[in-house]
């Protein structure tokens, strides 16, 4: 029995128990197995494993990755895309949790037309001052949420956001509250998706209101 086969058995058991302890189940919360910086084997291994969602912060790597990967598995742009990447990000992207511009937003709608497709997006939030941190403010969250529903060639499907890493698990909580609180505020059409939560405090986060969680290091252990 491979590491990754024990660690994303125990890492469900925990999603399974968080979601429990806020009145859900574990299929109430969508698992995206973080894969940055892993090899092709190592993501081969984990999708033997059971996993169906993958996430990829740099558009050129998971490119990389997606021309040598063949299981029909949903991949996930979680990391800042930059307007010139919009192109490649919408030929293999399931689900782009990182917009957090009308402009980036009408770019990646113009790219999906062209193929024919429409593109499932979240807003990302800066619920952190880290300076490192993308997203838009809080406070202009909505008003992007109504000018991005009305962009031809994507559909907004929730919101996303990330806590200030150096805090105890615990003193993610006012972060996650606040943009779940966020979340509570947009029509039901676009309260499909709220993705928040990480390694290090994934469980706070279903606790306050996560459907959707991002989780590489307590799959693959510490990046090499």
């Amino acid at each position: 029995m491979s590491t990754i086969y024990e660690n994303l058995r125990a890492v469900e058991d925990r999603i399974d128990k968080a979601a429990r302890k806020s009145g859900r189940s574990r299929e109430d919360v969508t698992l995206v197995t973080v894969t940055k910086t892993r090899s092709v084997e190592q993501i081969k291994e984990v999708i033997a494993c059971g996993a169906t969602d993958l996430g990829e912060n740099y558009v050129q790597e998971a490119k990389d990755k997606f021309s040598q990967i063949t299981d029909p598995v949903r991949w996930h742009m979680i990391g800042h895309l930059q307007r010139n990447k919009a192109r490649h990000a919408v030929e293999f992207c399931s689900l782009i949790h990182s917009v957090d511009s009308l402009e980036l937003a009408r770019q990646i709608g113009r790219q999906a037309e062209a193929v024919g497709r429409r593109m499932d997006v979240l807003i990302e939030v800066k619920i952190s001052s880290e300076a490192t941190k993308f997203g838009v403010e809080p406070d202009d969250a909505l008003e992007l949420v109504s000018k991005i529903a009305q962009v031809s060639g994507v559909k907004l499907c929730g919101l996303m956001g990330m806590a200030p890493f150096e805090l105890d698990p615990l003193e993610t909580r006012p972060y996650f509250k606040s943009l779940k609180e966020l979340w509570d505020k947009l029509p039901d059409e676009q309260r499909i998706y709220l993705s928040m939560g990480m390694t290090s405090d994934f469980e706070v986060a279903i606790e306050e209101g996560a459907n959707m969680v991002r989780i590489g290091t307590a799959i693959f252990g510490p990046r090499g």
